[in-house]
Parts: C-alpha cells; sequence; structure tokens
C-alpha cells in the first residue's frame, strides 16, 4: 500500500484542563476518543505550561521559544523564525484551520501554505444584526464580559445543530484540507480550536451528560473571574458541567478526525500531537478562571496540561512518561521527525530522544509564568482580552516546577507557596515555612533563568527588588456602587453605570448605594470589589 512520506497534525484544544480527560484519570468525563488515542500514544505526565494564556503560548509553540520574559499578549514579531516557515522552506505542505479569534489579527497565519478561518467565535463580529433577540442566561453581575456574551450569543443565533458549531466546523473543514491534502509527500496540519474556553455553552445534549436540566439554575457561560463566591455550589456545579459538555463535544471531533486519518491511510505514517494551552480554574483554591495579579497564581490544574503524541511508528506507544517537558518542545519535536536541522533560535528540545528512552527528562525547571504587560506605578488598566483582567500594574506569580517541588513564586516571598506534589498533588498544603531552603533554590533558579533569558525588567525586577510589593489597592477614599445580593453578598463596583447595568435583575430592583472603599471594608471585608473582570475581596484590596 502507498503512503505518503511523512505527515504531523497538531490539534490544539485550548482551555482544556488534563482531569476532565479519561486518560489523565477522570471518571465522569467521557472521552473515549482522546483516551482511544492516548492508548496507542505516548503520555506525557508532566508537561507544563511556559507563556500564558492563549497567545503567548501559541508565541512559544510557533517559535520553541520562552516568550514570558519579553511579552504578553502580542503578535509574533518580524524577525521571529516560526515552525511554519521553516517546514515551509523545507517542502512541506502546511495548513491552518483555526478558530481561534486572534490567530490571524496577531499573524500566527504567516508561513502556512494554506489558512482556514472558521468565524464566529466569541469576540469575532460575525453579526451585527441589531434586530436579533438574545437574552443574557445568567445575572449580569455572573458574566465576566457583557458584550463579548453578548456578541456571541448574536453570533450563535442561527445554530441548530451540533455540526453548526464551531468546534465541529473547523474539525470538519481540517477533515476536508486532510482528504485532498494527504497525497503530498510532506504536510503539516495544524487544527486550532478554541473549544472548551469559554463561553461554555456545548449542544444540549453534551450538558445532558453532566447536568439535570430540570433543575432551574443559571448558565454562567462565561463566569466572572476571582473569588467564586458569587456563585452559589449549583451554580459552580452548572459551570463545571457545561465545560464537561464542551470537553465531550471536541473529543467526538477529534474521533472524526482520527477515523479519517485511518480511512485515509495515513496512521502508519502521520504523527499525531494533542495538547492545549492551559487548564482552568472552577473553584480550586476559591477560585474561577484565570485570574491575574495577587489571585493569579497558576496551580496545577492550570500549569499541567495533556500532552499526547501519536508516532507512526509506535514509539512509546502505551507508554506515560514523566520527564518534563513544555510547549516550547514542539517546534523542535516536529522539526526532528521531519528530519529538518532545528534553528539556533529554538530553545525547545525533541521530544523524541525521551520518546525513545534516550534521556530521562527534557528540563530541570517548568518555569510557567504571564509576563506582566503593561506594567507601570500607579498605571491604567492593560489591554483587556481573553484572560487578561485586573490592573496592569500588578505581578502575577510565576509558578517553578521539578521532579517534586511546585514553587509559587511572588515578589514578597511571604505571599509565595510552597507544595510537594509527591504527598500533596492537589495542592492543599503549603509548606514554605517548612522548607525555605527548597523555596530559596527554586526561586534563584528562575531568577538565573530570568537573567539567561536577557528578561524585560517589569517581569525580573519585581523578583529581585527589596521595595514593597506593587499589588493591586483602592484609595480608602475610592467611591464605589454597592448592593447586597440575593444571597445577603455585598457587590461592588466602580461606576455607578456598571453598578446599574450588572445589578439589573429581577432579583436587585433597588438603586446601588454609594460608599467608600474604606468603609466598604469596615462592614464587609468578605464584600466583592469587581475589577476588570475579576472579583475580589475587599479586604485584600486594602492597603491599611
Amino acid at each position: 500500500m502507498w503512503f505518503p512520506l511523512v505527515g504531523v497534525i497538531l490539534i490544539i484544544s485550548d482551555s482544556l484542563r488534563a482531569d476532565f480527560l479519561g486518560c489523565y484519570g477522570s471518571r465522569d468525563i467521557r472521552t473515549p476518543n482522546i483516551d482511544r488515542l492516548a492508548r496507542e500514544s505516548a503520555v506525557f505526565d508532566r508537561n507544563y505550561i511556559a507563556s500564558y494564556p492563549t497567545v503567548p503560548n501559541r508565541l512559544d509553540i510557533w517559535t520553541g521559544k520562552y516568550n514570558f520574559p519579553f511579552k504578553g499578549w502580542e503578535p509574533l514579531d518580524p524577525k521571529d523564525v516560526t515552525l511554519p516557515e521553516v517546514l515551509s522552506k523545507h517542502g512541506v505542505t502546511t495548513a491552518l484551520v483555526f478558530d481561534t479569534p486572534m490567530l490571524e489579527k496577531f499573524d500566527f497565519d504567516r508561513g502556512f501554505s494554506g489558512l482556514w478561518h472558521i468565524r464566529g467565535h466569541h469576540v469575532d463580529r460575525a453579526c451585527t444584526d441589531p434586530n436579533i433577540p438574545i437574552s443574557l442566561p445568567a445575572a449580569p453581575h455572573k458574566l465576566k464580559h457583557l458584550q463579548r456574551t453578548r456578541q456571541y450569543l448574536r453570533n450563535r443565533a442561527w445554530w441548530r445543530y451540533e455540526k453548526d458549531y464551531i468546534a465541529p466546523r473547523t474539525f470538519e473543514k481540517a477533515i476536508e484540507w486532510l482528504e485532498r491534502n494527504y497525497t503530498h509527500d510532506k504536510f503539516f496540519l495544524t487544527v486550532d480550536t478554541w473549544d472548551p474556553h469559554e463561553p461554555f455553552d456545548p449542544p444540549l445534549h453534551y450538558l445532558r451528560m453532566y447536568a439535570d436540566l430540570n433543575d432551574e439554575i443559571d448558565n454562567i457561560i462565561y463566569p466572572a473571574y476571582g473569588h467564586c463566591d458569587y456563585m452559589s455550589k449549583a451554580e459552580l456545579q452548572r459551570v463545571r458541567a457545561l465545560y464537561a459538555g464542551e470537553v465531550t463535544m471536541v473529543d467526538t471531533w477529534v474521533g472524526r478526525l482520527l477515523d479519517a486519518v485511518e480511512r485515509f491511510g495515513l496512521a502508519e505514517s502521520t504523527m499525531i500531537i494533542f495538547t492545549t494551552d492551559h487548564g482552568h480554574l472552577f473553584g480550586e483554591h476559591g477560585l474561577e478562571g484565570k485570574p491575574v495579579g495577587m489571585l493569579g497564581s497558576l496551580y496545577e490544574v492550570t500549569t499541567r496540561i495533556p500532552l499526547i503524541i501519536h508516532h507512526p511508528e509506535g514509539l512509546a506507544s502505551g507508554k506515560r512518561i514523566g520527564g518534563l517537558v513544555q510547549p516550547v518542545d514542539i517546534m523542535p519535536t516536529i522539526l526532528d521527525f521531519f528530519n529538518i536541522p532545528i534553528p539556533k533560535t529554538v530553545e525547545g528540545k525533541s521530544i523524541l530522544p525521551l520518546m525513545k528512552g534516550e534521556v530521562e527528562t527534557l528540563h530541570r525547571y517548568a518555569f510557567s509564568a504571564r509576563f506582566p504587560e503593561g506594567y507601570s506605578v500607579g498605571g491604567t488598566a492593560a489591554q483587556v482580552f481573553d484572560g487578561w483582567a485586573g490592573p496592569s500594574q500588578v505581578f502575577s506569580p510565576v509558578t517553578i516546577t521539578n521532579e517534586r517541588w511546585s514553587l509559587i513564586c511572588s515578589p514578597n516571598p511571604e505571599m509565595s507557596e510552597l507544595y510537594d506534589l509527591k504527598s500533596d498533588p492537589m495542592q492543599k498544603k503549603n509548606i514554605i515555612d517548612e522548607e525555605k531552603e527548597i523555596a530559596d533554590e527554586m526561586r534563584q533558579a528562575l531568577i538565573s533563568f530570568l537573567e539567561r533569558e536577557g528578561a524585560k525588567e517589569q517581569m525580573i525586577a519585581p523578583l529581585k527588588s527589596e521595595d514593597k510589593y506593587i499589588r493591586e489597592s483602592l484609595k480608602p477614599t475610592a467611591t464605589l456602587y454597592a448592593l447586597r445580593d440575593s444571597e445577603g453578598r455585598i457587590l461592588a463596583y466602580l461606576t455607578l453605570e456598571e453598578a446599574r447595568e450588572r445589578l439589573s435583575s429581577q432579583l436587585m430592583s433597588r438603586e446601588p448605594k454609594r460608599i467608600t472603599f474604606q468603609s466598604l471594608v469596615q462592614k464587609d471585608p468578605k464584600a466583592m470589589v469587581f475589577i476588570e473582570g475579576q472579583y475580589y475581596w475587599a479586604e485584600e484590596l486594602s492597603t491599611i
């Protein structure tokens, strides 16, 4: 039988938590197709994010370099040497099929032979018809972005069947491309889908797998970040169910792509890589989403992400691999598979020697971080997009992971956290006071790494400075507008307009009250203050 010389399919499913996959230990989420791929592949148990979140992750994958020391939510640099460009120069036919809305805008289509953008996700203004009737699926104060949620609801107004949803359309287009192009001697197909990213809005038949639809509970499809106290336990469980439904929908269509690979006779010649960019908090550590700043600690549920590699020659098939790997290793792995020289600009390492058993790990430490975009003392909001929330002048803690320990490193050492992943994989007990030497050693490893990288001042200075850590705060005299919700929680907003918009539900018919921040803290230290997409406790924002 004839087979092409070689092919690679890279599947990126955004925001997919490892522990929602059966092959990574989930017992109640249905992912039979990804699990099927895992049984025939190498499964990496210690794959950790580097640059975070969505766009920074793609920078790492496309360039094979750590980008968080230098940049955050930014396009590819014209000087960047990218994976598709290198492949194209060596005769590989390349294609990007995607629905992740910002990729084309941020130049990630550069170097691909073919490009298909599936329109309509989230902020994409695919529908501007003002006459389409829409209604929010949850109380406004529970949603992160009201305007973007409304835009999404307009975009999806015409959907009737599962095939109308965006991830199914993306995988269907990828299958079509594969059918037309698999006869090339060498091909590289990237399938980049934003699901199961917010808005969490699966077809009802998937939601029924995880929730009782007879329960009258808000569908909070785009929950506000930060402390999740604004949701009841039942609402938080419904959010998890919405997300689980999206995971299973993605799994269904990954299965259809895998079936096409078999149907076209590609299984014995094509390497398949399945991964994501980060996880998502659903109440762990009392938090929701991808918060930033003092609430932006990157725990295992966010940093440890799935990586499954099917090698056509059966290399490491069915094996679990425990060595540390990161997204920067994907580019050199693909180039190594194609037997293409790896550019000197690449910092990652090929994973193939790890799969062959030639090395035990690729890295001593995994570094996971968000660049402090727009950093300035007393600065205003950074560009608000996707996971970016909170005042721009703050520094989110950096996570350093090795074979045993996870250090969540804050500029203030006393605010840092250390966990023993062997005895405490769920990170329930912070033992930094008992293991200060280990924490200091890992902190210094991070600083040394950033110095070698030549990191920008705003990335490294907060970790080296002895000055007081700059963090989110409000002046005692700041004016807020607050109201109690139906559960008695105080919700506070920075402007009257926002308070009226978010609190205008059948549960809250009264006018928000004006209050100083100092009075709010005295009245209720756990009052929830909404700033740029996430909820803080009032006491956290106090400098008194």
